[in-house]
């Protein structure tokens, strides 16, 4: 069992803020007395299937609390997904349907147990629809409970005092009343499951907060909040997102993500290293600073770390092999498997093809031809309009379009008479 300090280190570490630490400590003293588990609350809208590592920054933080004994809810906001979380936004997000959200949560919780223990001991998953929307009748909120209970509590005032909402109020843009309602139904999510703690990045830190609030309300002690940084991404300028482009996704090819970590700046590896190891950063510094350790290879170690927790230590060797032969002999990997394709009448554009064999969006290629980073037999493409000649059947192709790499043959489809 860890002490008290080694807890409250353990909890701390990367973390933004903890709203109150004293209320923390006190919670983590009686759960040791009483030896009754804490209930750790994250929220999570399922608005995309993929999980990516700017997500896991909050996994990891729920598993620390996994670690020391506490249970986690991983809590579905599948009704609150159809009306859009606002936070960060500076328009209308787009609403989604159940069918798209139940269709995204069904691949999110099998990524989500590469990082947290789904021992029922220490984790249970629960849908905010139970009480907002799909439930039976003794559970289901009516809409006259839910303005009694819940809206007359806040006043319009207090909820614009959010810095988005008063932006785009400042700004002229739409703000709708259910946007407006958003945090008044995560904060009683907390109600609903006697949180102790609820995690969320810094964005959410208003949501939470009203889920203190509420908390109180009902006559519940109030939930510590405890906020994350938002893990900036391989480009070291925004916010890991997949729409970005800057994101290294949990179930990507091992070798695309030792790629992708070793091209982090120097100063992003040791924010990666707080936010997705467990590695002692003190001794990583000193040997960084005294030029014991280069930064190329803590940046190797870095990877491995990751793909050894999503895939293996022999993946992640296989990774690093890759990578050297990649890029220090700059050669085209041997064991790269040849990819068939069935000529298609439909795409006999270059573009369509290097989308259709890469996985790329014809914008991404666009702009990797821009920065001249696209190469098929070794020969820089400098045009992929539609001007430019596709690849023909019968040949063999070796593409890379900056660290990815691909070896192709088309083949016609032979029509029968």
């Amino acid at each position: 069992m860890k002490s008290l300090e080694e807890q409250l280190n353990l909890i701390k570490r990367g973390t933004v803020e903890i709203i109150q630490q004293d209320e923390l400590k006190k919670k983590l003293e009686h759960s040791v007395k009483t030896k009754k588990p804490l209930i750790i609350k994250a929220g999570f809208d399922p608005t995309a299937p993929d999980i990516h590592l700017g997500h896991t920054v909050l996994l990891r933080k729920l598993k620390h609390f996994q670690d020391l004994g506490h249970k986690v809810i991983f809590l579905i906001g599948d009704f609150t997904a159809i009306i859009g979380d606002p936070s960060g936004q500076s328009q209308t997000r787009k609403t989604l349907t159940f069918d798209e959200v139940n269709k995204n949560v069904k691949t999110y919780l099998k990524q989500v147990g590469k990082v947290l223990r789904l021992d029922k001991k220490v984790f249970e998953v629960r849908y905010n629809s139970e009480w907002f929307g799909k439930g039976t009748s003794s559970t289901t909120m009516v809409l006259t409970e839910f303005l009694r209970k819940i809206a007359a509590k806040y006043t319009v005032a207090r909820l614009i005092e959010r810095d988005d909402f008063s932006k785009r109020l400042r700004e002229n843009k739409p703000l709708t009343v259910l946007e407006l309602l958003y945090p008044l139904m995560q904060g009683y999510d907390s109600v609903v499951l006697k949180a102790d703690v609820e995690l969320g990045g810094t964005d959410q830190k208003f949501n939470l907060l009203v889920g203190r609030d509420l908390q109180r309300d009902f006559n519940q002690e109030p939930q510590v909040v405890i906020t994350m940084p938002l893990l900036v991404g391989t480009d070291g300028v925004d916010k890991m997102s997949k729409s970005l482009d800057n994101y290294i996704g949990i179930e990507e090819d091992p070798k695309d993500i030792f790629g992708k970590t070793m091209s982090i700046s120097d100063e992003l590896m040791l924010k990666y290293y707080e936010l997705l190891t467990d590695e002692p950063l003190n001794r990583l510094k000193s040997d960084l600073k005294s030029g014991r350790l280069h930064p190329k290879e803590a940046k190797k170690k870095l990877a491995k770390i990751i793909i050894i927790e999503y895939y293996g230590s022999k993946d992640a060797k296989r990774a690093e092999a890759d990578f050297e032969q990649r890029f220090k002999h700059k050669e085209f990997p041997n064991n790269e498997p040849l990819k068939i394709i069935r000529m298609r009448e439909e795409i006999p554009i270059l573009a369509n093809q290097l989308s259709e064999i890469m996985g790329m969006s014809k914008s991404e290629i666009r702009r990797k031809v821009n920065e001249k980073a696209v190469k098929i037999d070794g020969n820089r493409v400098t045009n992929i309009e539609p001007t430019a000649t596709p690849l023909k059947p019968g040949r063999e192709y070796k593409i890379r379009i900056g660290k990815r790499f691909a070896r192709v043959k088309y083949e016609p489809i032979i029509r029968r008479k």
